[in-house]
């Protein structure tokens, strides 16, 4: 089941949606080092981390994908957001230094067709970070929040997806280790949880993050792909000439 807009932003309204992000900011920082004039593009539902994480960055954009839907943000400022197809992004080759995907790879039909297409748009060198629901955790197992919804990846195959798309999978942690409950006497042990899953089951988080490099010495397949139809409007009646057209 695909995640919705509006369901996304009431669930990281809620006190365990803040916590969850927090978990998950927390453990992205050492795979996420500053980004000192670069470019950096969230896909999916990354605003809760777009607004920690990209307060360096020259320039911060959110893609939100069409089966999702959209919200504008920043609040403040200038809209940074875009509807678009995650296998068909709106920038030209090349042109972001680094992607952050949260609640895109589980839910998009092609996984390996939107890797690719990341993989044009990032530049030589540029890093791509997956936030994923885990497979063998609680939190995939739970429809109350978005992590129990689409598709769970274990550490494994996220790697694998990697690798066929023409990256090189690097850092790797993990998050959400407390359970996923609305009860306030259990998230009150949150950071206990997060520090004892990290050091006795890190198997069993709530999401997998990978870091990757984009590769570039090798070549990557092109598949043929289906052209959409594109409806263009007419300036002018366009029908069949009839006998009154004839000279």
């Amino acid at each position: 089941m695909n995640a919705d807009i509006v369901d996304l932003r009431s669930f990281y309204h809620t006190r365990l949606g803040r916590l969850a992000a927090h978990s998950i900011a927390m453990a992205l920082v050492p795979v996420w080092p500053k980004l000192p004039d670069e470019r950096l593009v969230g896909l999916g539902y990354c605003l809760p981390y777009l607004d920690r994480l990209g307060a360096d960055a020259e320039r911060v954009m959110a893609f939100m994908p069409a089966s999702q839907g959209a919200i504008n943000w920043p609040a403040h400022a200038a809209s940074a957001t875009a509807l678009v197809m995650d296998d068909e992004l709106p920038l030209p080759d090349a042109s972001i230094d680094r992607v952050l995907m949260v609640h895109a790879l589980e839910f998009t039909e092609s996984p390996r067709e939107t890797l690719r297409e990341l993989w044009r748009i990032l530049a030589p060198g540029g890093r791509l970070v997956i936030v994923a629901p885990n497979r063998r955790g609680v939190w995939a197992r739970l429809e109350h929040t978005p992590f129990g919804n689409g598709r769970p990846y274990s550490k494994s195959q996220v790697t694998e997806l990697l690798r066929e798309t023409n990256f090189t999978p690097g850092a790797f942690a993990e998050a959400l280790f407390f359970p996923p409950s609305k009860s306030r006497a259990v998230l009150k042990f949150r950071s206990s949880f997060e520090r004892s899953g990290r050091t006795f089951w890190p198997a069993f988080s709530g999401v997998n993050i990978v870091e990757a490099q984009k590769r570039l010495y090798q070549g990557l397949p092109v598949a043929a792909r289906a052209r959409r139809k594109v409806l263009v409007p007419a300036l002018a009646p366009q029908g069949v000439p009839t006998t009154r057209d004839r000279p």
